[in-house]
């Protein structure tokens, strides 16, 4: 079939338009059309510190006004701060740093943002393209350094590459099981020029080889449904994807229609309602005694969001001796059955699969049949009323660590808060003791156990959050890890609250040293701390020391009432109290200690 000159001139002419339109583009540099992107995305803040490597990075910023950038003291704190926003936002938290010792800074919060499955963008200054394998002045391998920790990393080692990574960077990031992407900018590519074009950057990305899966098999659902609602002893254990997927409102419903008990992981606090009856706790290596029981002895698991790792069931053999029915829902399909084989896989977004299986269960007639509920519940409540959180609360002489988090809770429950945790003994009180009514509020690094994340977490949610009530509560050890970032706080008048349970031990190395070394507390002591309420001052903030147990509240009620200044609290807590209940390393999860009279 010949073309028709009509057909010729046609094509031509549109083809002298494009052109025309392209001649058209602005001409802009590596660094430019960096920023141009990042503002297409709708980035607010951007954490991070200068160097070399990205300073035509830093002059586009400084040409801008579309987004805000946060210097921080170290580049560690850049990405946890950047992390802490997008955990409480949703939104994808995006970080700055140099080449070299920047991105090798960086490894640590990019690394606790993978495990926890955090959308995050990440880009690094490098060496100019034509220096890179070298061993250039301040050059690393980014690229190999990165590759274990992120969902996906990029060398953009073509100016007009830039636009495009940098929106496959979001797209990857934020889709599917979200993640941290690397993006590794030459310092010639952010200077050289391109035409930009921001209606073509707009455009829905398209990536064949990756097309994360959304809808669960309507099949694999009915199949689950059948089992869930013909059960004996069911159970629902959610995690982490569940609130990274959007999904409390669609899992309080699902578990509200079926009057089944729940429970979260660690990273999954807040995804049902604490104050519910329906909710069991935590469970896991210090979960309660229900929650650990009813994991252990239900006949049907509906697994949701979460990936049965090691704190959470112990130990895989002693999980498998009793039978029971698996259903897991992820949108990975390399979480299901990596750690424990389950029945009914389904694979998809969780929101979307519990949407359907809601839909589903109103169209089916069959429940779980009350008496054998009824059963159910009456062994939980033989469970729960052994009271495995209890702690001395009458105690006028020392401060227990336990009664600083629940007094912190009653305070501020019925009020917009987020609360931050750095990782050891006072993160299982705050996850025990505050109990979570809604998703997002609780922000600490659960896989990776990242000691040093509470307060660039917190930074990072209060710009995000700036009404709402943040708290940061960590220990004595772990606080000084990045508490060079008070300075951060006062630059930019993020006034945060920092309670700290000091206890002057590294308290979780502390506990695990008592009860399998003999109590031989090899370097767990800390001798030589610093006056806190000094440092705090120095640095521009308001210090406080706790010494007496009936000083917590007044502290607090002070505290809270200073809303424009950040706060140290430094609650001198008991050392000797210990984070009960507890599985032991090897044990499995219905093998707990519930406190010193068992040892």
């Amino acid at each position: 079939m010949e073309i028709s000159k009509a057909e010729i001139a046609s094509a031509a002419a549109a083809s002298s338009a494009a052109t025309s339109s392209s001649s058209n583009l602005p001409e802009m540099r590596g660094a430019e059309v960096l920023c141009a992107a990042l503002a297409a995305e709708n980035v607010k803040y951007v954490w991070g510190y200068p160097g070399g490597a990205v300073l035509h990075i830093y002059d586009a910023l400084y040409k801008q006004q579309s987004m805000q950038h946060i210097l921080v003291r170290h580049e560690q704190a850049a990405v946890h701060a950047a992390d802490g926003y997008a955990r409480a936002t949703g939104d994808v938290g995006v970080a700055l740093v140099t080449s070299g010792p920047g991105a090798t800074n960086a490894v640590t919060g990019i690394a606790t943002a993978y495990m926890d499955s955090i959308p995050m963008v990440i880009i690094t200054g490098q060496v100019p393209v034509p220096a890179i394998g070298l061993d250039a002045f301040q050059e690393c391998d980014t690229i190999g350094i990165t590759r274990p920790i992120v969902k996906h990393n990029f060398l953009v080692k073509d100016v007009r590459d830039m636009a495009d990574t940098i929106k496959k960077a979001f797209h990857i990031a934020r889709s599917g099981r979200p993640g941290p992407v690397v993006v590794d900018v030459p310092k010639d590519v952010s200077f050289n020029k391109v035409k930009f074009d921001l209606a073509e950057y707009k455009k829905p990305v398209e990536m064949r080889s990756y097309q994360p899966k959304v809808k669960g098999h309507g099949g694999q659902i009915r199949k689950a449904l059948q089992l869930l609602l013909t059960a004996k002893r069911p159970y629902i254990y959610t995690g982490g994807g569940v609130i990274l997927g959007g999904a409390s409102n669609e899992l309080r419903t699902l578990v509200d229609m079926l009057g089944y008990p729940v429970t979260n992981t660690l990273m999954g606090l807040g995804a049902y309602p604490a104050s519910d009856k329906k909710f069991l706790g935590m469970l896991g290596m210090h979960g309660t005694v229900e929650a650990n029981n009813a994991m252990q002895n239900c006949d049907v698991l509906l697994a949701v969001g979460a990936r049965f790792d090691d704190r959470v069931i112990g130990n895989p053999k002693h999980f498998a001796q009793n039978e029971r029915k698996i259903i897991h829902i992820d949108i990975d399909p390399s979480s299901i059955s990596k750690r424990v084989k389950v029945d009914i896989p389904i694979v998809g977004d969780v929101k979307d699969v519990l949407t359907e299986m809601i839909n589903q269960i109103k169209e089916m007639p069959q429940r779980v049949a009350p008496s054998d509920l009824a059963n159910w519940w009456s062994n939980i409540e033989s469970w729960r009323s052994k009271d495995c959180l209890k702690y001395d609360r009458g105690n006028k002489d020392v401060i227990k660590p336990q009664m600083v988090v629940e007094t912190l809770w009653n305070m501020t429950k019925d009020v917009e808060t987020y609360i931050t945790s750095d990782v050891g003994q006072h993160q299982m009180w705050a996850a025990q003791f505050y109990r979570f009514d809604q998703p997002n509020r609780w922000i600490n690094s659960g896989g990776l156990g990242t000691m040093g994340v509470g307060i660039p977490y917190a930074m990072g949610i209060k710009m995000a959050k700036p009404d709402a009530e943040v708290f940061c509560v960590t220990g004595e050890g772990s606080v000084q890890m990045c508490i060079q970032e008070l300075s951060t706080c006062l630059q930019y008048n993020t006034p945060i609250k920092v309670v700290s349970l000091n206890n002057r031990y590294l308290g979780m190395v502390r506990q695990w040293q008592e009860l399998d070394y003999e109590g031989r507390y090899s370097h767990s002591y800390m001798d030589a701390l610093p006056n806190f309420v000094k440092l705090a001052e120095a640095y521009g903030h308001v210090g406080m020391l706790i010494e007496r147990p009936q000083d917590v509240e007044p502290a607090l009620r002070e505290a809270r009432k200073l809303k424009d200044r950040t706060v140290f609290m430094d609650f001198r807590t008991d050392p000797t109290e210990n984070v009960w209940p507890m599985v032991k390393a090897g044990k499995g999860i219905t093998e707990m200690l519930l406190g010193s009279e068992e040892l």
